[in-house]
């Protein structure tokens, strides 16, 4: 196998407190972002939630010549929608999804249904908002018109939705029931498979890198939405097989090399895995970058949200995984440790034991 590292010999749980104390004030940093922009009167939201969460309007437009997406977001700039999201679709290269956040007070719902009349209004509006952004583009196929059979016109709105407040809420929540699930999943198998202790430090770790990417966002005001929950659940599959490899390696030493201490093994088994970090984050950390730099606006928050927690993933592997399944440890004492050759090493003690216990002969 290719190794870019030969032979190094860091001492990274000697580093340790300075890689923990990063970490904290990262963290607090994210914190005192969010609860300042939630606490100060007239101020931003902890988190630049999207339509998704927010709620909104989906407009469909199809156009005639379709103007280039920095045109149309221009244009919809110069009508008040600052967060608009827009996505073409591959098979019909003509026409494009506008997503739009909420807007303003549309009106008040009847008794009966409420909501439903709201959410009528706010659909309403928000094609009329977005008409008027695209008839500087040239007129609308009115009513029952085709771009075929009205020659003049530019576009036609094909088709209006909405996302809203109550269904954001839904989203939200069953985002994080899926990403505590997966945690709690993660933590079983790796308690099942090696040790209560390893599962402890991935799982830490997995929170950790969550926090650290939820502090990027809320510090820099990234918009939230649903491809950044699936960046984040990309992310905790991504920490915890590179901290199974590296725990795997630390079993293998751990047997092989029974006199020497747990901190040495933990940094032999770091050093030796390095390489395999290295090139395997480094490949798919440069695709992801290809992705913020040439993705657009739609891939923008999923392509920061895997490249911020691909690189923290990488580095609380090392720095918070390892050091606190040893440090926990350490605490408890001597850890049972699963190994694959406790049937072989069971047969050997057995055989000790007969050894110890068979007869001498007596001398007369």
């Amino acid at each position: 196998m290719f190794n870019l590292f030969q032979n190094i010999h860091i001492d990274w749980l000697g580093k340790r407190r300075l890689f923990i104390g990063i970490s904290i004030l990262i963290m607090l940093a994210g914190l005192i972002s969010a609860v300042g922009r939630q606490l100060t009167p007239g101020g931003t939201d902890a988190f630049n939630l999207g339509v998704d969460f927010k709620g909104g309007s989906v407009v469909t437009v199809k156009f005639r010549n379709k103007p280039a997406d920095a045109e149309i977001r221009a244009a919809l700039d110069n009508v008040g929608i600052n967060e608009a999201i827009l996505q073409s679709s591959t098979s019909r290269p003509d026409e494009m999804l506008i997503r739009i956040p909420l807007l303003e007070n549309t009106g008040e719902g009847d008794a009966a249904n409420p909501n439903a009349d709201i959410s009528k209004a706010q659909v309403e509006k928000g094609r009329s908002t977005v008409k008027r952004a695209l008839d500087t583009f040239g007129p609308e196929a009115e009513g029952e018109a085709t771009l075929d059979t009205a020659p003049n016109a530019a576009y036609k709105i094909i088709g209006t939705d909405s996302v809203g407040a109550i269904a954001g809420s839904q989203l939200r929540n069953q985002a994080v029931t899926a990403t505590l699930l997966g945690c709690i999943g993660i933590l079983l198998f790796i308690a099942f498979r090696y040790d209560w202790t390893y599962a402890a430090g991935a799982v830490i770790a997995v929170f950790h890198d969550v926090l650290m990417v939820l502090a990027f966002f809320s510090i820099f005001q990234w918009e939230v939405n649903l491809t950044v929950i699936a960046a984040i659940l990309t992310i905790v599959g991504f920490s915890v097989n590179d901290s199974i490899v590296i725990f795997d390696r630390i079993r293998e030493n751990l047997a092989a090399h029974r006199h020497d201490s747990l901190f040495k093994i933990t940094n032999d088994s770091i050093n030796q895995t390095l390489s395999r970090t290295v090139i395997t984050a480094g490949l798919v950390i440069l695709s992801v970058l290809s992705l913020v730099l040439f993705g657009g606006e739609v891939l923008r928050s999923f392509s920061l949200a895997l490249l911020v927690g691909l690189t923290l993933g990488c580095y609380s592997t090392i720095a918070i995984a390892s050091p606190i399944a040893i440090w926990w440890q350490d605490k408890l004492g001597a850890a049972d440790v699963k190994e694959t050759l406790a049937p072989q090493r069971k047969e050997k003690m057995a055989s000790a034991s007969r050894r110890s216990v068979a007869r001498r002969p007596v001398t007369r």
